[in-house]
């Protein structure tokens, strides 16, 4: 339930902020100026988002052709489209967060928490060995069918 409250408390909050943002520097730069300037953010976001979405997708094919899951850089691309999609709404509190989501190590980041938080990733140490019974480890034995040893 607590997250439910949190998206409703959002959902009202985000638009407050940004009519505070607009009446505040429209008061200071002018009201053309402030519109142009939200009109430069979107386009600017929109061109580092297409630069880096390319980026994110060649990371992505490169982790899968080498056998790898690639959970990080997927999430990254969803953050990326949600990061676009802050920019194209206007606003500047909603530019700000699209451009914090907008910078690597903070995107990495933030999807690495979000992976090991819903379990998805598990750290380790790589001097200790896993515990028994511990989450997320599978015990077995395979056999390649490729090889006709």
């Amino acid at each position: 339930m607590r997250k439910f409250q949190l998206g409703i408390a959002l959902f009202i909050l985000t638009p407050l902020i940004e009519i505070f943002l607009f009446i505040k520097i429209g008061a200071e730069i002018g009201a053309l100026s402030t519109i142009a300037l939200i009109a430069l953010t979107a386009i600017t976001g929109v061109a580092l988002i297409r630069h880096q979405g390319l980026s994110t997708l060649q990371n992505v094919q490169r982790q899968m052709q080498q056998g790898q899951v690639p959970a990080a850089g997927l999430l990254e691309g969803i953050m990326l489209f949600f990061a676009g999609a802050l920019l194209l709404t206007p606003g500047f509190f909603t530019d700000a967060i699209g451009f914090v989501i907008l910078i690597p190590p903070i995107r990495k980041s933030l999807a690495l928490w979000v992976l090991e938080r819903s379990g998805t990733i598990v750290k380790m140490n790589p001097d200790q060995p896993p515990q028994p019974g511990a989450k997320n480890f599978i015990e077995g034995e395979f056999k390649n069918k490729d090889n006709k040893d």
